[in-house]
């Protein structure tokens, strides 16, 4: 049944992808986050729908007339020069083989993030946009946060295998990040029933990390946490969900997780802890002795028995910095941090221009929750290989589509104070034009009136 379901929504919508292509734009983010033929148990398994449904959507967007527009910002530009960086070094790879299936896989990444800040073209398709992501993602959530409470949190909360969030740390991360896209929701949404829907979402959406069990997740929880109460409009609201949470976690969560956490304070004791460590030194001393790094997947014993303080103990970089640094070496890691470096302050830039203009409030909310899961993704990603996740290049691509918005919509209408002789000009920025003078064209149908004597 869940083959013949996936299979007939995704085959079903091709035609009208052709016709409407933004649809393929949300079907390849359902496709992508929720990965719902990673579910199935039959033919739709391994079935390339991604792919199905890019071809077609690209099609689509070269047939029909729907809005498209390309927007060259410097974080577009910088995520470019990282990409053919990436193909340089892939070039110079220990395995070059490994290394370009690598880069085939990052290059389609960044032709569906490009095909998507190509479609979204005004505010309707951003919140259609967030919407897929916080209900695909928002799926494993709701899930996981009921799995953790029935069970009282003894097991593991992990995503689909074979995906970017099939580890339980890789869905907790996936899961952080959500939560602040949620809150952004909630903020714009008027049915109570969805506003609660919403609330029920996120607070279960962080039992589920708490139960993934990833130490990693438990420091960006933290950290997210501060940033999420500072970035919100309504401070006391996320106060209390945020208290809540803490409530529930401390009354759920088994005596194993809390030793389990423990081990943070005492790393150095953790064998888990110190291999990360040791894979950072190796991907630093890789990138210091080669411009280009090691390449992808360089993370191997022969690698390691060359570049790692203890050659013995071989480890995937388990950091999205680190793993930038020792596959693209320094050069890359710049362009990676610079990238997001300029996403953070754009977003910055969209809640400076919005300032308190109630009609761009949902911009200035958008901005600051998309801050928020970039915290989430700096933070737990520290602890994390998912350098080239798609989740962070939407963000961006989003970040770049909402400044564009903002600086091409007309300023608020500001009335200047009367003076004698002088009436205010309804449009006028601060001017003000004699009494009975006309100020431009007249709106068809309206006409100008003096007082009669």
């Amino acid at each position: 049944m869940r083959d013949l379901f996936v299979a007939s929504v995704v085959f079903g919508s091709l035609p009208f992808i052709l016709r409407r292509p933004f649809w393929g734009i949300l079907l390849m983010a359902w496709l992508g986050y929720m990965n719902p033929h990673r579910l199935c148990y039959g033919f739709m398994l391994d079935m390339p729908v991604v792919q199905i449904v890019a071809i077609t959507t690209l099609i689509g967007m070269l047939m029909s007339k729907e809005p498209k527009r390309m927007i060259w910002s410097r974080e577009i530009v910088v995520l470019l020069l990282f990409v053919l960086w990436m193909g340089f070094t892939s070039i110079f790879a220990l395995y070059p083989d490994a290394a370009w299936v690598k880069y085939v896989v990052v290059i389609k990444i960044q032709i569906l993030t490009v095909m998507t800040l190509v479609m979204l073209t005004n505010k309707e398709r951003i919140r259609a946009f967030v919407w897929m992501i916080v209900l695909s993602l928002g799926f494993y959530g709701v899930k996981g946060g009921l799995f953790t409470i029935a069970h009282g949190g003894v097991y593991h909360v992990e995503g689909p295998a074979g995906t970017f969030i099939g580890g339980n740390n890789e869905l907790a991360l996936a899961l952080i990040m959500t939560v602040p896209l949620m809150r952004y929701l909630q903020l714009q949404e008027s049915h109570k029933l969805v506003k609660l829907g919403l609330t029920g979402g996120m607070l279960l959406t962080i039992i589920s990390a708490i139960g993934s069990q990833s130490r990693g997740a438990l420091v960006g929880l933290l950290i997210t946490g501060t940033i999420f109460w500072a970035k919100s409009r309504r401070k006391l609201v996320s106060a209390v969900l945020i208290v809540v949470a803490a409530l529930v976690v401390v009354s759920l969560m088994p005596e194993a997780w809390y030793q389990r956490m423990d081990t943070i304070d005492t790393y150095n004791r953790d064998a888990s802890a110190m291999g990360r460590i040791n894979a950072w030194h190796m991907a630093w001393n890789l990138a210091s002795a080669r411009l280009t790094g090691g390449g992808f997947d360089t993370w191997t014993g022969p690698v390691f028995a060359q570049f790692a303080p203890a050659p013995e103990d071989v480890h995937d970089a388990h950091s999205i910095y680190f793993k930038v640094l020792g596959e693209h070496g320094f050069v890359g890691l710049f362009l990676f941090l610079l990238l997001l470096t300029l996403a953070w302050r754009k977003c910055r830039k969209v809640i400076r221009l919005v300032g308190k203009n109630p009609e761009q409030l949902w911009a200035r909310d958008l901005a600051a929750m998309i801050q928020v899961s970039m915290v989430a993704y700096f933070s737990a990603g520290a602890f994390l290989g998912l350098s080239y996740f798609d989740y962070i290049y939407h963000l961006i691509a989003l970040t770049v589509v909402l400044c564009a918005m903002v600086e091409a919509a007309p300023a608020p209408a500001r009335v200047a104070p009367l003076g004698p002789g002088r009436a205010p000009v309804p449009g006028a920025r601060g001017g003000t034009l004699p009494a009975g003078s006309a100020a431009g064209p007249a709106r068809p149908g309206a006409a100008l009136s003096r007082p009669r004597a």
